[in-house]
């Protein structure tokens, strides 16, 4: 079953804490026991791969409860439902959510904080991170989900209406960044100059020119995929050059047949479709810059558990 969201588990949550003390991983644990949640469900992450998504739910569920009173933390790490939330446990409530905790003055105070931030965008987010199903990480990372995704479609598209010398000089420094063909000076001599066949240029591999990388640039509208016979004369050309390396880049895709196919090939051959190629620009900064850095910080424990 999916994991429920944060609010879905509030009262779950404090019936837990009910119990006795806590801590947010036995919680999770005892709840996917008794949300029969699989192996797979228990071990799911955050897209940003930094928590798994059950015990980031359980924690921001205990958060918000804990700023209505209903939770209190007698010790670091360990949480137990407090008197008020032991009371409002016994009127045996269906759910427990924001507006159930919006009734509490501790929450509201909380919640009302908001409105007096001098920043409109951290005002939006706490307001959103309060109301939303998902929790703030949630929303921050598909917030970057929907980012990327808009950034790369906008990339792909500016390279499409870019001319094909362009479209040479973006390959020469995306391997440059990647750390081939020694400097740009050198990569960009090499690469649109072999004009043997299917060969577009060649790059070496390291500074030194130990060993080199034969590259084929297709510059295709998306649709217009590149198929086997395209990579097999690619290949052709290697054989025939005794060459053992290639890369074999388009702005579009290519088909089930090519792909099927260069993974068979005793020569190394990588494939870069479109979607391939915007990855390795952002990653290795081609063509984007950063707009914008947002810096979450956490508390400090250790901090405040030295002892002077």
């Amino acid at each position: 079953m999916p994991i429920p969201d944060y609010q879905a588990l509030m009262l779950p949550v404090l019936a837990i804490a009910a119990e006795g003390e806590t801590r947010v991983p036995l919680a999770a644990e005892t709840l996917a026991d008794r949300l029969a949640l699989t192996e797979a469900e228990r071990d799911e992450m955050l897209p940003s791969g930094k928590q798994r998504l059950l015990h980031n739910r359980v924690h921001w569920a205990k958060f918000y409860m804990s700023k209505a009173g209903l939770i209190d933390s007698p010790k670091r790490g360990v949480f137990v439902a407090s008197d008020a939330g032991k009371a409002l446990l016994a009127t045996k409530p269906q759910r427990i959510d924001v507006d159930t905790l919006k009734g509490y003055p501790a929450f509201a105070e909380f919640y009302g904080q908001t409105g007096t931030s001098s920043q409109p965008d951290q005002v939006a987010a706490t307001v959103a991170a309060t109301n939303s199903d998902a929790t703030p990480e949630e929303q921050i990372d598909a917030a970057h989900a929907v980012l990327t995704a808009a950034l790369k479609a906008d990339l792909l598209q500016r390279v499409l209406e870019q001319s094909p010398a362009f479209f040479e000089r973006l390959i020469v420094e995306l391997l440059v960044a990647m750390g081939y063909g020694g400097s740009h000076e050198d990569a960009a001599r090499q690469l649109g100059k072999s004009g043997d066949g299917g060969i577009d240029g060649v790059i070496d591999e390291d500074r030194l020119g130990l060993d080199r990388i034969y590259v084929q640039a297709k510059r295709y509208a998306a649709g217009s995929a590149v198929g086997r016979p395209e990579v097999q004369g690619f290949v052709g050309s290697l054989v025939g050059l005794g060459a053992s390396k290639g890369v074999f880049v388009t702005t579009s895709a290519f088909s089930r047949q090519a792909i099927d196919y260069a993974k068979a090939l005793q020569q190394r051959v990588i494939l870069i479709d479109g979607a391939r190629l915007t990855e390795l620009m952002m990653e290795f900064d081609v063509g984007v810059r950063v707009s914008r850095m947002i810096e979450v910080k956490r508390l400090d424990q250790d901090f405040f558990d030295y002892d002077t």
